[in-house]
């Protein structure tokens, strides 16, 4: 026992000899951020968000947030109290009980003066099993609709129905299709799963009330043509009249359950359908000319198709079009964007001949003969780019490198399957930038010659477009900031910072006139900028807490912004001492240009009453500024040292 104590006197005293820790830290929800400053005045109540009777699908809790216009009030939701920030904004996370209409009693109070206000949320209507017997929720037919598939393709069948059943689906001509049970986790929404940062609470059991089945070879009703000629392209003819519809019987013991599946399923036929891409049927001249391909009918970005893009149709589900780019690989378009051509079109196919490089003053061009505009996806890793293309066989004889050239070590080629060929750019430095475009029937690669830079001052001389995001859109905080408005004083700041650094920042806008992501974007590409930077403050999806979810983050698309997006990240932080939310790459239209690194910051979250006035603040705007600027030169300086090597 005294051994003990003596050793636990020893680490006492060892610990009293050590310089005293600092006794606070930045909490993660104000950070370094300027003191709200006290507001006093009448008490006014108000809720900014959620809107009234606003339908939001949530679970156990929400957020709302709003002002009571003073600071020297007091707030309750529902009888449980909530802080008031010095200039009258509060920020509350709240249960959501399990009715459709949610019902929140707001009272304020400040000296002898009383505000009492109902406020009122719904919730999407969800079907709710009976408590006994079969049943089959009807909201859980998957597929619905118009469907086209080929005659050898399964189409996978799945319905929710009451546990231990048997399932079928009748098929209007009387032929069964056996649907078996399958265990499922409950589904966590996909804002949860992407933002949401509490710790994970216990999984139920998994519920076997999913039944799954498979459809081939097929045809139920007539859901018409699946891709039309000409202007009538994006809409499928309907049959001239409507056929029976298929049923989901679910037998449980002596009694049964039916209900109708909305289905219509069309085998195509065996001689391919041709159709070319074209993003702007209507000839409205508005569009980028590109196609989003995705690798499911509702999934992010993967392939960007210019418009004259040719393809084998492989299956059409409702507005979603798949199309067959070459044995290795499927994408999923808008259906709207398909022109269907001639009967007895040939499928596309490509041969590639001789390659050849040719050096510019800003850029080098490898123009790869292709003859028939195919699919194509560029892939980028590090000093490296890579042209997939699809439905293409190899035959480049030549690859003509031309003069040596600092930038470019070789290119090179492989026949990756029957049908589809690599070319890869080799660099001597990170890319920078690419764009890519047909010119008759070659393809046309461009790559940028990286900015020559001084690591004593790398911003001088650098040509940066700042974006000031929204409007149209965006959030508002809690005693009524737009995020417009506080994304462009940010800006500002930040382009004085800059103007002093020696870099030549663009603003792609100075008031608040409304501004189209497109028009962002073609802006910083048409003033070959060599930085895009767009600044936003962010909000969270309804049903996340804000108190654990709230801080600093920043996205980026193309690989050669990620390091750009951490020491910007990195820096944000060290400025606004927030939580680090980290950098992340996100599906975004101000970060996807190909021809500069680009990123988009998420400083501060508007909803959070600290974070609201500090963006009020000249000392909050520019701190988030400074964290801006010094993470671009950080990047900058980083890329000079290496460039020195």
């Amino acid at each position: 026992m005294r051994r003990r104590v003596a050793v636990a006197s020893l680490l006492v005293a060892s610990a009293c000899g050590r310089p005293p820790a600092p006794t606070t830290a930045p909490s993660p929800l104000t950070g370094r951020l300027p003191a709200i400053p006290a507001v006093v005045g009448s008490l006014r109540l108000s809720v900014v968000h959620p809107p009234r009777d606003a339908v939001l699908d949530i679970r156990d809790s929400t957020f709302l947030f709003g002002s009571v216009g003073t600071g020297a009030a007091t707030l309750t939701v529902n009888g449980q109290p909530v802080p008031v920030a010095p200039n009258g904004a509060w920020l509350a996370w709240v249960p959501v009980p399990g009715d459709s209409v949610v019902r929140y009693v707001l009272e304020a109070s400040a000296g002898a003066d009383t505000v009492r206000q109902v406020h009122t949320i719904r919730r999407p209507a969800r079907f709710m099993p009976p408590a006994s017997g079969p049943w089959v929720d009807e909201g859980s037919l998957v597929p619905r609709g118009r469907l086209w598939v080929a005659a050898e393709e399964a189409v996978s069948l799945s319905v929710r129905a009451v546990e231990g059943a048997t399932v079928q689906l009748v098929l209007p001509d009387g032929r069964r299709v056996p649907l078996v049970a399958e265990g499922h986790p409950v589904e966590v929404p996909a804002a949860v799963l992407a933002f949401d940062r509490s710790e994970p609470v216990a999984v139920p059991r998994a519920r076997r009330d999913r039944y799954a089945g498979t459809l081939r070879g097929v045809a139920i009703g007539d859901p018409g043509v699946p891709v039309a000629r000409g202007d009538d392209a994006a809409a499928p003819v309907a049959p001239s009249a409507p056929s029976p519809p298929a049923t989901v019987e679910v037998v449980l013991g002596a009694d049964t359950a039916r209900a109708p599946w909305p289905l219509a399923v069309a085998l195509l036929d065996s001689l391919p359908i041709v159709v070319e891409l074209d993003d702007d049927g209507a000839g409205t001249g508005t569009t980028d000319s590109l196609t989003v391909g995705r690798a499911t009918p509702a999934g992010t970005y993967h392939w960007f198709f210019p418009t004259g893009t040719r393809a084998t149709l492989a299956e059409r589900r409702n507005d979603a079009a798949r199309l067959r780019l070459s044995s290795q690989a499927d994408a999923w378009v808008a259906a709207a964007d398909l022109r269907r051509l001639p009967a007895g079109t040939p499928v596309p196919r490509a041969v590639l001949g001789s390659i050849t490089v040719r050096p510019a003053a800003d850029r080098l061009r490898v123009r790869l003969p292709l003859g028939t505009r195919v699919p194509y996806q560029v892939l980028e890793d590090g000093r490296t780019l890579a042209l997939v293309l699809e439905s293409t066989a190899g035959d480049p004889n030549w690859i003509r490198h031309g003069p040596p050239d600092p930038l470019l070590e070789q290119v090179t080629w492989r026949q990756e399957a029957r049908d589809r060929v690599r070319v890869t750019v080799h660099l001597a430095e990170p890319v920078w930038g690419y764009r890519v475009r047909w010119q008759g029937g070659d393809l046309l690669l461009e790559v940028r010659r990286p900015p020559r830079l001084d690591a004593r001052r790398p911003l001088r001389g650098r040509r940066i477009v700042l974006d000031a995001g929204h409007p149209p859109a965006g959030a508002t905080g809690p005693t009524g900031l737009t995020e417009a408005e506080a994304n462009l004083g940010v800006t500002l700041e930040l382009e004085r910072l800059l103007r002093a650094e020696g870099a030549e920042p663009i603003l792609t806008r100075r008031d608040a006139a409304p501004l189209g992501l497109q028009e962002r974007v073609d802006f910083a590409d048409s003033v070959d900028a060599d930085l895009l930077v767009s600044v936003h403050n962010n909000a969270l999806p309804d049903g996340l807490d804000p108190f654990v979810n709230s801080g600093t983050s920043v996205f980026f698309f193309q690989p050669r912004s990620a390091p750009l997006a951490a020491a910007v990240q990195a820096a944000l932080v060290r400025r606004l001492g927030l939580r680090d939310l980290g950098f992340a790459r996100g599906d975004l239209a101000l970060v996807r240009p190909t021809w500069m690194p680009a990123i988009l910051t998420e400083g501060l979250f508007l909803m959070v009453p600290a974070h609201e006035s500090a963006l009020r603040h000249p000392d909050g705007r520019r701190a988030y500024a400074e964290g801006v600027r010094d993470g671009l030169r950080e990047f900058l300086a980083a890329r000079a040292r290496a460039q020195a090597r």
